[in-house]
């Protein structure tokens, strides 16, 4: 199987070679700006100072010190050659030097951290061709109901990864292709679209149930999330993480509800669409099931939700964000506003992905967990922009 596999893609490179190239064109309407730095494709980048970035000098630097030395126990980690997103490469070797330095420096407090970022990094503005604000929502660590055992009460599985699940990326096989992840499965020799979410509700998958849980809303809430704490029928509590996805594209189930009349835009926070589906019961599955994407979930032995980066987020600084432009591990300085309006600028730490982040300015900031973090994390979606800070040595090109 391994070898059709392959063999399959590799017959097909000059073909997805002409088809890529003709989508970037497409994408980027083939024109370039010269009176803005560019990189690739929408993204601009322009060199900062620190004192350009909004309210840096009122940053809680000894509330970052925690969550870079995390930030640094993955970093240290890498074998690659760059953490590197399609248009933006970071040396390894140049955040891991800085990591070495923070260690060495044994920084704690925020007068010594904040010395150390601006001697030891360097900011750039991003921006797309036309605009640097972009688009900032948010996301809480769900909490579901669950059980070992399957009873009437306890009757809608979470699945683990299915054993028939085959992942590729395009670029694996020529370094010339995208940065392009599919997945799929084997069927009669060939290599086919994974099951969409109707068909593995209906009829199962190949997968291990992990646990059975009593809701099949909030197990939907805990799949858009990515991650949430299990609260067993025995007392104990289990963390669950994201395994993998079917491949297929995300459709929000707050678009729709609105899309269908039954709730207003303005009534399409999270807990308002819970709400909805919870009073609705006759009507909820179905409308849950015009969402394709499913997610399938791993138990994880971590202090909070693991995210793609390969490590626990943290409340308020670890963000979602689109690795065509911005790679995991990142640092960035984040000007946007929460929901009730108050400045949110700070530093954060790119550490996650998620289906619907898609954009040069766009992030998914993560507020924590529970109901509480729901509040906020259900009614964001703010204008604003981010920064990069990267090592002063660091020099950004393109792939």
């Amino acid at each position: 199987m391994q070898k059709t596999k392959i063999g399959f893609w590799y017959q097909q490179k000059r073909v997805l070679k002409f088809i890529c190239a003709l989508l970037i064109c497409g994408l980027s309407a083939c024109q370039k700006d010269t009176q803005t730095p560019e990189i690739s494709g929408d993204l601009r980048l322009q060199p900062v100072s620190f004192s350009n970035l909004p309210d840096w000098n009122n940053e809680d630097f000894a509330a970052v010190i925690p969550v870079f030395a995390k930030n640094c126990s993955q970093i240290q980690k890498s074998k690659n050659a760059y953490f590197s997103a399609d248009v933006i490469q970071i040396k390894a070797t140049d955040l891991q030097e800085k990591c070495k330095k923070f260690t060495a420096k044994n920084i704690k407090t925020a007068a010594e951290m904040k010395k150390f970022m601006e001697a030891e990094f360097k900011p750039y503005a991003i921006s797309d061709s036309t605009n640097a604000d972009g688009k900032f929502t948010s996301y809480y660590e769900a909490v579901i109901r669950a059980s070992y055992n399957k009873s009437g009460k306890y009757k809608y599985p979470v699945y683990g990864k299915p054993s028939d699940l085959i992942e590729i990326n395009l670029r694996d096989f020529d370094a010339e292709l995208p940065n392009t992840r599919l997945v799929g499965r084997v069927e009669n020799g060939k290599f086919i679209p994974y099951y969409n979410r109707r068909d593995i509700e209906n009829n199962g998958v190949q997968a291990p149930v992990l646990m059975w849980g009593d809701d099949l809303v909030d197990i939907h809430f805990m799949q858009i999330q990515g991650s949430a704490v299990a609260q067993m029928d025995d007392g104990s509590q289990v963390r669950i993480g994201f395994a993998d996805s079917n491949g297929h594209k995300f459709k929000g189930i707050g678009s729709i509800l609105i899309a269908k009349g039954y709730i207003k835009s303005g009534d399409s926070s999270m807990p308002k669409i819970r709400e909805w589906l919870r009073a609705n019961p006759d009507k909820a599955e179905d409308l849950m099931r015009e969402n394709d994407r499913f997610i399938f979930q791993r138990i994880t032995n971590a202090d909070g939700p693991v995210g793609a980066f390969g490590i626990s987020l943290t409340a308020g600084r670890s963000m979602a964000v689109d690795t065509r432009y911005i790679p995991l591990g990142s640092m960035l300085w984040l000007d946007t506003t929460g929901p009730d309006k108050r400045s949110i600028r700070k530093i954060v730490f790119a550490q996650d992905i998620g289906s619907a982040i898609k954009g040069v300015v766009r992030g998914d900031y993560f507020w924590g967990h529970g109901e509480e973090a729901l509040k906020y994390a259900g009614k964001m979606n703010s204008a604003g922009k981010y920064y990069i800070i990267v090592p002063k040595e660091t020099v950004l090109k393109a792939n």
